[in-house]
């Protein structure tokens, strides 16, 4: 714990150790570290045992889910990071610090699109307790990430979204809020980072309901 905890500090400090040619800024698409300590202490809490996350870049919110898990005392822990530009974009450097944390052992990394990967694991009957979702900000790519994390995400688990504040991920998680039944968990990320623009939360923690429902399409509305 102490060694993850370490390499996430040093990050925060320091920057990650590289910064391969034209790739994203750190600061750009690295979640703040306070959000970070957000997104952990609710996985803490809620014990969770497996996380799926989606959007890798320089590990940020990937340590503070390894710490979570480490912390949580499950007996198998297991994090699924999807990323397909960590390698083209990123040179890697996420998965080496993954790995610098000794987190290697209960994490895997997925260099394809989460559009695909997710649909297999789904398929495959996969459970998780918990996802983090910050790859592609297309509305269609955002509302496909959700649409298999419902199925994969336990009924009652959590689901986290960083740049809820965008309007394509806003809109996308909206339809689940008003058809889904997907619900803000109150106070998860009170005090966390805000949009400069508009003031909205960048981040967002939704319950999955219990058990899922099935609507009816002829009850469909606007959501957005």
């Amino acid at each position: 714990m102490e060694r993850v905890a370490a390499v996430r500090r040093g990050l925060a400090e320091q920057g990650p150790p590289r910064r391969p040619d034209g790739a994203p800024a750190f600061a750009t698409v690295t979640l703040p570290d306070r959000d970070c300590d957000q997104v952990r202490d609710l996985l803490v809490h809620e014990a969770v045992g497996t996380v799926v996350e989606i959007g890798l870049a320089y590990a940020g919110s990937a340590l503070a889910i390894g710490e979570a898990l480490v912390r949580s005392g499950a007996p198998n822990p297991r994090h699924v990071v999807i990323d397909p530009f960590q390698y083209t974009a990123y040179d890697g450097v996420g998965w080496e610090l993954l790995c610098s944390a000794g987190l290697d052992g209960i994490a895997e990394l997925v260099t394809e699109p989460s559009q695909r990967f997710l649909a297999r694991l789904a398929d495959a009957g996969f459970a998780a307790d918990a996802a983090f979702v910050d790859g592609s900000h297309h509305f269609h790519n955002v509302f496909v990430d959700l649409h298999f994390l419902g199925e994969i995400v336990r009924p009652g688990g959590v689901v986290l979204l960083d740049d809820v504040c965008w309007p394509s991920v806003g809109a996308a998680v909206a339809y689940f809020e008003t058809h889904l039944g997907w619900r803000p968990i109150p106070g998860a990320v009170a005090g966390g980072t805000s949009d400069p623009a508009s003031g909205r939360p960048r981040t967002g923690a939704y319950r999955l309901p219990d058990p899922r429902p099935t609507p009816d399409f002829r009850d469909f509305r606007p959501f957005c």
